[in-house]
């Protein structure tokens, strides 16, 4: 039975910037943007009965907690075809289990889908790419398309402050609707990675890739940006994949191997905190705003995790993403039972 749940997050001391070396491959070394001002985040979660976006949580993680909350979202997808967005991970990185979501996959009778990397990698070229897909198990539950095997397709950013176009995977448009499945976790430059993130750099082709890392400035090169720009263009891409589809778009992040690096990283730092849950919405902001708050509300040790978001100025893709109209960082939490 769903209940509703008023989160309020403990208070925590920021932590000093991370170092702009060191960071993880996928990070351009940007500079960190700043503090969180903590107390803004109090009470993040809306009162029972609220008209903010519901977002239903099962504090477990496992296959029958993946499909119970997603069927707690009450709707799915219309047209012919639903891709399955997913990262498929570097090789020795932590991927989501396709154990964990080969039955949501068939249940949708959906074609993973991702793209190549900018960065280079195992998965920068689409031969090896879809090898490691087919090492993480991935080939073994659905078909697998990388969409920008043949290039890139373009889409309209809708009142961007700085794409005015997002470059897609040229098969994006065979798409009717897209189930998002994301690995909620630490990222080496913005911050966290979650639904936006999987949605806007992880639907981006190559060259899409480069545009968004460099605010709209290179089509062959994914370094040199700067971060919050980085989050913004994020953000806009983001919008323009939601509104490419009609909303058509479902979004579940699963909250477990919560590394401060993601899945670009091949040797992610281990994770000190234990795994929170499974956690779906229609709306992709509020989604990452209420695992935000999990991290920050938990008792585990979610020091270097917080340390990351915080140093990179992580949420401020979720202000932009909530500026342009893309969803709510306002939200109902409402646990739902495995």
């Amino acid at each position: 039975m769903a209940r509703e749940n008023h989160l309020t997050r403990r208070a925590f001391v920021s932590m000093a910037a991370l170092a702009a070396t060191g960071l993880a491959a996928c990070s351009n070394g940007a500079m960190p943007q700043g503090e969180v001002d903590d107390a803004a985040h109090e009470g993040r979660a809306a009162e029972p009965g609220g008209t903010e976006p519901a977002v239903y949580l099962v504090r477990d993680v496992s296959p029958e907690a993946m499909q119970a909350v997603f069927d707690a979202l009450g709707t799915s997808f219309s047209g012919a075809r639903t891709g399955v967005k997913l990262s498929t991970g570097e090789p020795g990185s932590n991927p989501l289990d396709p154990e964990l979501i080969s039955g949501l996959v068939r249940a949708v009778d959906g074609t993973i889908v991702e793209c190549n990397t900018a960065y280079g990698g195992e998965r920068g070229e689409t031969a090896h790419h879809l090898e490691v897909a087919a090492e993480h198990g991935y080939t073994g539950i659905a078909d697998v398309q990388i969409m920008d095997e043949d290039g890139s397709a373009s889409i309209p950013v809708e009142g961007g402050e700085h794409l005015t176009e997002n470059l897609v995977g040229a098969h994006f448009p065979e798409y009717d609707g897209f189930l998002v499945l994301s690995h909620f976790k630490g990222h080496a430059m913005a911050g966290f990675g979650g639904a936006l993130k999987n949605i806007s750099i992880g639907m981006a082709s190559r060259e899409g890739k480069c545009l968004i890392h460099t605010d709209g400035r290179s089509h062959d090169s994914p370094w040199g940006g700067e971060t919050a720009a980085f989050q913004e263009c994020m953000a806009e891409a983001a919008k323009s994949v939601v509104d490419a589809v009609g909303g058509n778009i479902l979004f579940v992040n699963a909250m477990n191997h919560l590394s401060v690096d993601c899945d670009c990283d091949s040797s992610p730092a281990p994770a000190k905190m234990a795994d929170i849950g499974i956690l779906a919405s229609a709306d992709p902001v509020a989604l990452d705003q209420a695992c935000v708050d999990l991290v920050y509300s938990s008792d585990d040790d979610s020091a270097d995790l917080i340390g990351r978001i915080e140093s990179l100025g992580g949420e401020h893709v979720l202000e932009h993403a909530e500026k342009i109209g893309l969803g709510s960082r306002g939200y109902r939490l409402v646990e739902v039972g495995a």
